[in-house]
């Protein structure tokens, strides 16, 4: 595994920060858009774009915790944050979908006046912008191994839903006269923003169990371990995820003649060979065994 340079929270961070300004300014844009223009959807995905801000807050908090080093009390870290970071981020889109769908519900048996033709505007200038933040922010999540940074990125992914979904609504209001389109637009956004909250929660939950990491990661470092010429085989390899970093224990097998001192030594190169190909790995405890 190559290093990777710059700690991976830095970018997180980074990417995070861009995520709340823009969306900031685009629930002002759709809040006012949707109460001038009186579309609900607009002000559904304004309310969704709200829930953005929010749940990337916390994400935010959540990145900066992690990076607290090691106590007593926390011998691994705080890496925990991060994934717990995204079940919040979850839990918050589904709350939004339920206030979505519950005022959608509302609305579909009002009667009220159809939405106007600039919220359409509005509505595909906000569609560019969120799917193209979308690409960027998953982009860096995934290089960097952030469920957390992944389940903003689905964030944004979802409120370029809601938009379309209320583009679609807006639309058939307008062309047909039946303005509760716009509300059933809101409603149909609602569901698809609980489909990607299911998304973003069931591989967090995972990490938080600490579930394995793919194995392209536990084989890349078996590679690396063997590659120290006094090692005769690896044995075992069990690696857990803390945040940005990992934890790996390694078996490894050495000349059974070796003295306590030789093995000792052979573990510590394995160990320095290792952190030093991946910045992300925290720690190695190295077992020595006899070949």
């Amino acid at each position: 595994m190559k290093d990777m340079g710059q700690h991976p929270s830095a970018r997180a961070i980074r990417t995070t920060q861009l995520g709340i300004i823009i969306s900031i300014v685009l629930v002002v844009v759709k809040a006012v858009a949707g109460n001038l223009g009186h579309s609900y959807a607009l002000i559904a995905d304004a309310t969704e774009t709200g829930a953005d801000i929010l749940s990337s807050a916390l994400l935010w908090l959540g990145l900066k915790y992690s990076l607290k080093p090691a106590d007593k009390g926390h011998p691994y870290g705080h890496g925990k944050a991060e994934p717990l970071a995204a079940i919040i981020i979850s839990l918050f889109l589904l709350g939004a979908a339920v206030w979505i769908g519950f005022n959608a519900f509302h609305f579909i048996n009002t009667p009220h006046v159809p939405p106007h033709v600039f919220t359409l505007w509005v509505l595909l200038i906000v569609i560019i912008i969120k799917e193209a933040l979308f690409r960027y922010v998953i982009k860096v999540g995934r290089s960097i191994h952030s469920q957390a940074v992944i389940a903003d990125a689905y964030h944004h992914r979802s409120d370029a839903i809601t938009s379309v979904a209320a583009f679609i609504g807006i639309i058939i209001a307008i062309q047909t006269g039946y303005e509760a389109a716009d509300d059933w637009a809101a409603l149909l956004a609602a569901g698809l923003i609980v489909f990607n909250a299911f998304r973003i929660l069931r591989p967090a939950l995972n990490e938080i169990m600490d579930s394995a990491p793919s194995s392209d990661v536990v084989e890349r470092i078996k590679e690396d371990a063997g590659s120290v010429p006094e090692v005769k085989a690896v044995e075992k390899c069990y690696v857990r995820k803390m945040g940005f970093d990992y934890f790996v224990d390694l078996h490894i097998l050495v000349e059974a003649q070796l003295t306590v001192a030789e093995g000792h030594r052979i573990a510590h190169l394995v160990k320095e060979r290792l952190m030093s190909r991946d910045s992300r790995i925290k720690n190695a405890l190295i077992h020595v065994e006899p070949y």
